[in-house]
């Protein structure tokens, strides 16, 4: 294992190099930490730059002289943009390895399938990227964006600002962009848009012949009513999706895209010139001008060893993450699981839009909801800025099945889907806790 582990290191590891404990150091000295993303196949383009940030912070955590006396240890596994592999390395990783908590995943179909392993093993997961919601597990932490605090948000900023009055849901098919764009169908709907200004489009992972349908988008937008299209493409899918509107001309003033899975670090493979006017949805942008984050930049830059390497929104959920990890376990004053999951209820640390997110009862944080413009440079202008932090919602108030359904994961309730209207826990809803 040991001999895979050093393998697995040199082959995929970037200038960046792993916190190992001293030389001499018993496994009693150290708290290892699990970083799951994956490094090859289609999702690569996205989590790799995931791992190098846990690695940092882990790095800068030793640097500050451990966690409770301990030196902190990465375990990096690559699972491969393999969704079944994705739980296996989990159960390896808990079992084997004995992580005391693990950063990892991207798309909801690898959380789901981590999910039942993390609940089985009691392992805590710590998830940093935007998601569907419908969703509230105790062993989970969801330092990413829900629906209300990302996909709600951009579509109010297109109709209000944009006087969009046609969609287009465009996504992965999987279940991140399909629950989303349900959540979103019904939200449109409320709001008065009719079925027939409504087109819904899912395509594989790693998809790239995108003429057929970049050429049905731009006839769906000719109808004389602004049409905007809602992305939820992930993965490397996202570069011929871009190229393609390009190639047709589709400018942003004229279809503009609201994406909500591109960030920074896609468009670092992209010319970006024809894409400007774009916009993404986040909670963070590189280009956000506070101390902090120009801080965490530096650092960043510093500990590549490379200027061009750009920082993105699931970056800031690690950070944050583990900001609260290691409080909560200070806190706790042990690693026990049982005994951190409910330290870190309550806790609040920096982010870095300036203000503090905290760790809410039902496992989501508060965020900022900030809607950037592609730039040139492939950076973001932000254009939109809610004036506070939003609570992340898990369940929906626009699904039939979820919006009498809370999570507080507090004593005495612990539940993850309580029905306010039968006073039972895991009695209705898409997701039975």
């Amino acid at each position: 294992m040991r001999n895979r582990f050093q393998k697995i290191l040199a082959t995929l590891a970037t200038a960046a190099t792993i916190a190992l404990p001293a030389a001499g150091a018993s496994a009693q000295d150290v708290i290892k930490v699990g970083i799951l993303h994956s490094l090859s196949g289609t999702m690569a383009i996205s989590e790799t730059t995931l791992k190098d940030v846990m690695l940092m912070l882990i790095e800068e955590q030793n640097k500050k002289g451990g966690l409770l006396g301990k030196k902190l240890e990465a375990v990096v596994v690559d699972p491969a943009s393999n969704w079944p592999l994705f739980a296996e390395k989990a159960r390896e990783l808990l079992t084997k390895d004995k992580v005391a908590a693990t950063f990892g995943c991207w798309t909801s179909v690898s959380r789901k399938s981590v999910l039942p392993v993390f609940e089985e093993l009691n392992g805590i997961l710590f998830y940093p990227v935007q998601y569907e919601g419908e969703e509230s597990s105790r062993n989970i932490f969801y330092t990413g964006a829900a629906p209300n605090q990302q996909a709600i948000p951009a579509v109010d900023y297109l109709m209000e600002n944009e006087g969009v009055e046609r969609w287009v849901l465009e996504g992965t098919d999987y279940v991140y962009p399909r629950t989303t764009n349900k959540i979103l169908e019904a939200y449109l709907k409320a709001k008065g848009v009719k079925d027939e200004d409504i087109s819904v489009n899912y395509t594989p992972f790693g998809h790239s012949d995108w003429q057929t349908r970049v050429a049905d988008i731009k006839k769906f937008g000719s109808a004389g009513k602004k049409t905007a299209v809602v992305s939820t493409i992930n993965g490397d899918a996202n570069v011929p999706f871009y190229k393609e509107l390009a190639n047709q001309g589709i400018k942003a003033t004229d279809i503009p895209v609201v994406a909500f899975s591109v960030g920074e670090e896609e468009l670092a493979g992209i010319d970006t010139k024809p894409l400007v006017g774009h916009l993404a949805a986040w909670n963070y942008f590189q280009s956000v001008d506070t101390a902090e984050n120009n801080d965490f930049i530096a650092k960043w830059k510093a500990f590549t060893r490379n200027d061009k390497r750009v920082t993105n929104d699931p970056m800031e959920a690690h950070v944050i993450g583990f900001s609260m990890w290691v409080k909560a376990v200070e806190k706790a004053g042990s690693t026990d699981p049982d005994a951190v999951i409910d330290a870190l209820i309550g806790v609040s640390v920096p982010n870095l839009s300036g203000g503090y997110s905290t760790m809410m009862p039902n496992h989501h944080i508060t965020k900022p909801v900030l809607i950037g413009e592609i730039q040139e440079d492939g950076q973001f202008s932000v254009v939109s800025q809610t004036p506070g932090l939003v609570v992340g919602d898990e369940w929906s108030d626009y699904l039939d099945g979820s919006k009498d359904l809370i999570a507080d994961w507090r004593a005495p309730l612990s539940c993850g889907n309580f029905n306010v209207k039968t006073g039972k826990c895991g009695g209705q809803g898409p997701v039975a806790q």
